[in-house]
C-alpha cells in the first residue's frame, strides 16, 4: 500500500499535510520532487520543518498554518535556503522571533505573507542583509499581528518591493522614515492600523503608487503635506479616518491621475472644494458595514 502511495507522491504537485507534534515514521522519507505546493497543518507549541523539505527542488509554494490555541515556535527553517524556486511562503499563528534571529537567504521568494503571528521585537532586533537575502521580494502581506508596533528599518531598503500590505495590526504606531525608499511600490495599504497617527513625509517619493489605502485608521489626522507628489496614484481609500477632520492639503489638486477615492460622508466632504480641479474623478461613499469579526482574532 505505501509502495503505491509513494509512487503517486513521486508524480505529485501538490501535496497537502496535517499532523499533530511530528511526523509518523512513514512520512520522514517522502520523496516527493516533482511537488510544486506544499501545505502544512498542524496543531502544536514547537514544530520542525520536516527534512525531506530540501529535496522538493520544484517547490513555489508554502503554507504552514497551525491550527493551536496559541502561537507556535517554528525551528529547521534553514531547510528553505535551499529551494532556489521558492516563491511564496506563507505562516500563520507564528513566534517569529526565531526566525528573524537567524534570517536566512530567500533570494528566489517573490511574497511573504504573516498572519496573526506574534512578532513583538522581532523586527527590530533583526539584522537582515536584503541585497543579499530578499532580491527577488515583491510583496509582503502581514495581517492581524496584534503585537506588531514598528516596521523594520531593513524594509525600506526592499527596492524590488511592488506591494506592501499591512492591514488589523491595531499596535503599529509609526512608520519609518525610509519608506520613501521602495521607488517601485505600486500598492501601499494599512487598512484598519487603529494607533497609526500619519504617513511619513517620504511618502512623496513614492512615484509609481497607484493605490493608497488608509481604510479605517482611525488616528490619522491629516494627509501629508506634500502628497500631490504622487503623480500616478490611481486610487485612494481613506473611508472612517474619523480624526481626518482637517482641509485637504493644496498640493492635493496635483494628483491628475487620481480617478477614484473611497471614503465615507464626512470624508467626502473634504473633497467637495476641490473637485472639480479633476478630471473624471468619483468620489465613492462606502456603506455602512459593521463588521465584528476581528474580535475573535
Amino acid at each position: 500500500m505505501w509502495m503505491k502511495q509513494e509512487q503517486q507522491l513521486i508524480n505529485a504537485r501538490l501535496l497537502s499535510i496535517s499532523t499533530d507534534e511530528s511526523f509518523s515514521s512513514s512520512w520522514r522519507n517522502v520523496q516527493a520532487p516533482k511537488v510544486e505546493a506544499l501545505v502544512l497543518n498542524f496543531q502544536t507549541r514547537n514544530y520542525t520543518l520536516p527534512e525531506f523539505l530540501e529535496k522538493m527542488v520544484e517547490l513555489k509554494v508554502i503554507i504552514i498554518t497551525n491550527y493551536g490555541s496559541s502561537s507556535a515556535e517554528l525551528s529547521n527553517f534553514q531547510l528553505l535556503k535551499s529551494l532556489s524556486n521558492l516563491k511564496r511562503i506563507r505562516l500563520e499563528k507564528f513566534s517569529i522571533h526565531s526566525l528573524c534571529n537567524a534570517p536566512i537567504p530567500l533570494r528566489s521568494v517573490k511574497k511573504i505573507s504573516i498572519f496573526m503571528c506574534n512578532i513583538g521585537q522581532a523586527f527590530g532586533n533583526s539584522t537582515i542583509q536584503v541585497s543579499d537575502s530578499l532580491q527577488s521580494l515583491m510583496e509582503i502581506n502581514i495581517d492581524y499581528c496584534k503585537d506588531l508596533v514598528e516596521l523594520p528599518t531593513w524594509l525600506c531598503k526592499v527596492s524590488s518591493l511592488k506591494k506592501l500590505s499591512i492591514t488589523n495590526c491595531h499596535k503599529l504606531s509609526a512608520l519609518p522614515e525610509g519608506i520613501g525608499k521602495l521607488v517601485n511600490l505600486e500598492v501601499l495599504r494599512f487598512r484598519s492600523c487603529i494607533e497609526l497617527s500619519e504617513l511619513p513625509k517620504s511618502i512623496r517619493s513614492l512615484h509609481k503608487l497607484h493605490i493608497l489605502d488608509i481604510s479605517d485608521c482611525l488616528s490619522i489626522i491629516k494627509l501629508p503635506k506634500r502628497i500631490g507628489e504622487l503623480h500616478n496614484l490611481k486610487e485612494l481609500h481613506m473611508e472612517k479616518c474619523l480624526k481626518l477632520h482637517k482641509q485637504l492639503p493644496p498640493s492635493t489638486v496635483h494628483l491628475k491621475q487620481l480617478k477614484l477615492v473611497v471614503c465615507d460622508e464626512e470624508r467626502a466632504k473634504l473633497w467637495e472644494p476641490i473637485k472639480e480641479s479633476f478630471s473624471g474623478l468619483n468620489i465613492m461613499v462606502a456603506k455602512e458595514d459593521i463588521n465584528l469579526n476581528w474580535l475573535k482574532k
